[in-house]
């Protein structure tokens, strides 16, 4: 076993990155960062992960990495970890975000830099993190709402906007913000109203379930005609369950989802699916130049927006083959 392994001990997951990077890193000339990663609930996160690995070799860091599986409890327990084996910078997307006040304060403590990637977190004590790194979610929502009323129009429906939400993971800062975002814009729509708002945690799974679940107690009469889904998954998931009614995903039923991974592409190519808005999970490059500036000395600004697109149907052939995730 090698000294850098040696120096950080047994974890698991542990995934390190090879290459040299900048003197100023503290373990065998290489910078160590602890990443406490939400878990692979969907193929954005996933995407996400690989980004960040990817991002971290080129730079020559070693990444300590830790899959919470969903659970803020994992979290906490992996940025303890990361405290005791002196890592240089701690990388957090949290899964929730209220209750980490102890847990970073325990990192500042001990003198580590907390970045936070894709998710913010609820703390007045602003100086317990260094910056923020991933996209305006609540400006996703409000471009979901209006590509859905523009794609509505388009289609010709008749009658107002009858909405189904499939919401994220409850607590998160996306599923708060795109909420808001898109009940925000939406409002703005005469007539249109949001008739029922179900978590599905962001899993396709679970999109599937509840698109069974209300239909099932609507006797297979949906009593809707659009559905926004807070990730591209979760509307793959209702989507299957639509088809399965024979109640026209795409024409007789508007969806819009938030991501824009390839698979909400081939959806909107094949017709099931009319808009997807632009999250882009490929952090990796950002973050890790962040990691160095900290490493070395440099400020860095509290927020760090991504640049994002919204897509519709029309444009899923041309724009299919250059999505990287």
């Amino acid at each position: 076993m090698d000294n850098t392994l040696r120096r950080l001990g047994c974890i698991s997951l542990v995934w390190i990155a090879a290459a040299a990077v900048p003197a100023a890193a503290k373990v065998g000339g290489k910078i160590v960062v602890g990443f406490s990663q939400i878990g692979a609930e969907s193929a954005w996160r996933i995407a996400n992960t690989k980004s960040i690995r990817d991002a971290a070799t080129k730079a020559g860091i070693v990444l300590v990495y830790s899959d919470a599986q969903q659970k803020q409890e994992n979290q906490i327990k992996a940025i303890k970890k990361f405290i005791l084996q002196k890592v240089d910078v701690i990388v957090l997307a949290p899964v929730v975000s209220a209750g980490w006040h102890e847990v970073l304060t325990q990192a500042k403590d001990a003198g580590i830099p907390v970045i936070l990637a894709d998710r913010e977190v609820d703390e007045k004590d602003l100086s317990l993190y260094t910056t923020f790194i991933g996209a305006d979610f609540y400006e996703e929502g409000r471009r979901a709402a209006q590509c859905l009323i523009t794609e509505f129009a388009g289609l010709g429906l008749k009658g107002p906007l009858r909405i189904v939400e499939l919401r994220g993971t409850d607590g998160s800062t996306p599923q708060r913000l795109r909420q808001k975002g898109f009940a925000d814009q939406i409002a703005k729509q005469p007539g249109a109203k949001v008739v029922r708002s179900e978590s599905g945690d962001f899993k396709e799974a679970l999109g599937k379930e509840w698109m069974q679940k209300i239909l099932s107690e609507t006797g297979g009469k949906p009593g809707f005609n659009a559905l926004y889904a807070h990730n591209d998954n979760m509307a793959l998931g209702a989507i299957a369950e639509l088809r399965t009614a024979g109640l026209g995903p795409g024409k007789n039923i508007v969806i819009v989802s938030v991501d824009a991974i390839k698979e909400a592409f081939q959806a909107m190519s094949e017709g099931k699916l009319n808009c997807t808005v632009e999250c882009s999970p490929l952090l990796g490059p950002q973050l890790m130049s962040a990691v160095q500036d900290l490493v070395e000395g440099r400020g860095l600004p509290r927020r760090i927006i991504t640049k994002e697109g919204v897509f519709p149907s029309k444009s899923a052939r041309s724009e299919y083959g250059k999505r990287e995730y």
